[in-house]
Order: structure tokens, then sequence, then C-alpha cells
């Protein structure tokens, strides 16, 4: 499955501005990066990747439709996964690019 472009052009409008943001395809999706670090994506697999302090993850999916992103059968604590509909509405995706975007901000830039 490819990305949603326009799930993709919906957090490319809201990112717009951000300092030190750049664009990347990886992993089959279009992720948005803010001084190298992924902050959100619009996943190859459907919905949004979102990357979050790692010591929030259970309390964001305890109380959000959120839910923790695997790799090769292990989750991955700090990157959770939403599908489309659960950020329908422009306000729900804002408060994912939010964290996404804070997350990625407090960490060091990549070279």
């Amino acid at each position: 499955m490819a990305y949603d472009e326009a799930l993709a052009e919906r957090i490319r409008a809201q990112v717009a501005g951000e300092p030190a943001l750049t664009e990347k395809k990886m992993f089959g999706g279009l992720a948005f990066l803010v001084g190298g670090n992924m902050a959100v994506a619009a996943s190859g697999q459907g919905g949004l990747l979102v990357r979050v302090d790692p010591a929030e993850s259970d309390a964001l999916v305890s109380s959000s439709p959120a839910r923790a992103m695997e790799m090769r059968g292990r989750e991955m604590p700090g990157w959770l996964r939403l599908d489309s509909a659960d950020v329908e509405s422009d306000d729900e995706l804002a408060a994912w690019i939010a964290r996404g975007v804070s997350f990625a901000g407090s960490l060091p830039a990549k070279k």
C-alpha cells in the first residue's frame, strides 16, 4: 500500500513554516523530520505514524486510539500508529502532529 497522499498534504499544510523541517520518503511512506529526526509520517501501511516520548507511549495507547508500532513482531516504544479515521478532523491531526514535532524538536539535531 502506498502512503495516503491526501494525508501527506494535510500534514504538510500543518507543519508549513516549522524550522528545520524536511520531508523524506521512508519505509514506503512520507516522513516529516525536524532537525533530521522523524516527527510524523504518512505511513506506507496507511494512516499516521507519530514519534513521541517513549515514556509517554503506554499512556497514549491506553487513552487514545493510537497503538504501538511493531517492527519484526516487536513493539517500538515512542512510535505510534493511528488509522486515517482517527485523524479525520484537522484538530485531531494537529494534536498528533504537535506531539511528534515537539518530541522530534527536543532531540539533538542530526547532521
